[in-house]
């Protein structure tokens, strides 16, 4: 499979060069790490005002509003991005969120914050969300040759995740500092810098076909019958869309329940923590340097083994735990590089943005239940028994794209 059949190739506009010598997208990814950074600092800034000024109930209810409204416009977000000019909508959309920022800090600066205030905030920053991301998955196919998306991939996901991390770290000190104002205004600055730089200097090199002008309910119509039409991406949506589904739980509180269990102490979960973190990183710059023949296959690969990560995790000493964390996070920072150009590389480019959208909407729709659930079966019976069922699942759910011959063979090498 060498892209969706009957799918309009991008348009080549500028030769671009090789991505070890391409400043421009070197730049996007320095500056995108800065922008998540900024993030981080908010998010850690808008969760420490809510306990403040709330109770713990209500807190996570502040911090967790916008993924119903991100939700439910995703799709729309999804449409637009098909449809209109990427960059444009990137900068339209940070741009808002600079003035929400601008907004709380101005608010905070002149009164008290409210759980009123924090959750108008985290609403508007989900819709943003929805409107923004759909749009910036589609860039890297805008910038690189697909046999370079890997690499691309591997490290905007690295610079991503280290950037969370500092920005996580530098979080606290801040928001003890300067409040909620500071951090906001820190986290505005950085959204100022990307609509800066995509407005200046950002140029797409691959010119994506657009959706043709209807209505939206129309266009999101029209993506799920592509959906249904093209057997190929609806297992790579399906896939992607759930394997965050198994890993989620137990490492977000999978990881704290065992700690608390077996008497390892809070500093463990930091520590079991710190090993998915780490492993992240190393696995996603390791396809950067040893990139596999068949990525999807090499992808879906290392799920399985993750799969098998998530059942030991489940029981034994804390060391057996840390190897498991360390293999989690390697084989996701791994795999989600080579599945991520795989999907930007193979997606019919008139429906990226769409398909984006609908595999984000499985991880804010789903993954609430699934956290649900493994709570209650860790609950209901022994610790080990999520673990073991939701390892087993993922690696079966992995055997289904593993089957495809297509997805077997696929290599996105020597493709533009």
């Amino acid at each position: 499979m060498t892209a969706t059949p009957g799918a309009t190739q991008p348009v080549l506009l500028r030769e671009p060069p090789a991505f070890s010598r391409d400043r421009a997208v070197h730049a996007w990814i320095g500056v995108k790490a800065l922008s998540d950074a900024g993030d981080a600092i908010w998010t850690i800034a808008l969760a420490w005002t809510a306990v403040q000024v709330a109770s713990p109930a209500v807190a996570g209810l502040v911090v967790a509003a916008g993924t119903v409204p991100r939700a439910a416009v995703l799709l729309f977000g999804g449409v637009l991005a098909d449809r209109a000019n990427a960059r444009h909508v990137m900068i339209a959309f940070n741009l808002l969120r600079v003035a929400v920022l601008v907004g709380t800090a101005l608010w905070v600066l002149a009164a008290a914050p409210t759980v009123g205030l924090l959750a108008l905030a985290a609403v508007a920053f989900g819709v943003c969300d929805a409107f923004y991301e759909p749009s910036a998955s589609t860039i890297g196919r805008q910038l690189v040759r697909a046999e370079d998306l890997p690499s691309y991939t591997a490290v905007a996901q690295t610079a991503s995740r280290l950037a969370t991390m500092g920005g996580s770290a530098v979080g606290g000190f801040l928001v003890a500092r300067s409040g909620l104002a500071g951090s906001a205004t820190v986290n505005a600055v950085t959204f100022t810098v990307v609509v800066v730089f995509v407005a200046a200097w950002l140029r797409p090199r691959f010119g994506l076909p657009r959706a043709e002008p209807e209505s939206a309910w129309r266009g999101i119509r029209r993506g799920f019958g592509h959906l249904r039409d093209v057997p190929t991406t609806r297992t790579l949506v399906l896939a992607l869309s759930g394997l965050n589904l198994a890993v989620g739980p137990a490492v977000g509180i999978g990881i704290a329940l065992r700690a608390h269990d077996a008497g390892w102490g809070a500093q463990a979960v930091g520590i079991l923590e710190a090993c998915i973190g780490l492993g992240a990183a190393v696995g996603a710059l390791s396809v950067a340097r040893w990139r596999p023949r068949h990525e999807a296959r090499a992808g879906f690969g290392a799920l399985v083994v993750q799969g098998v990560a998530i059942v030991a995790l489940g029981g034994g000493p804390v060391l057996l735990a840390g190897a498991a964390c360390l293999t989690i996070g390697l084989t996701a920072g791994y795999a989600s590089a080579l599945l991520g150009a795989t999907f930007a590389g193979t997606v019919d480019p008139a429906y990226l943005g769409r398909m984006a959208s609908i595999t984000r909407l499985g991880d804010d729709v789903l993954m609430p239940l699934a956290m649900a659930v493994f709570g209650a079966l860790a609950s209901a019976t022994a610790l080990w028994v999520p673990f073991v069922l939701y390892g087993a699942g993922m690696v079966l759910l992995m055997t289904i794209p593993l089957r495809n011959p297509l997805f077997r063979e696929l290599s996105l090498k020597g493709r533009a």
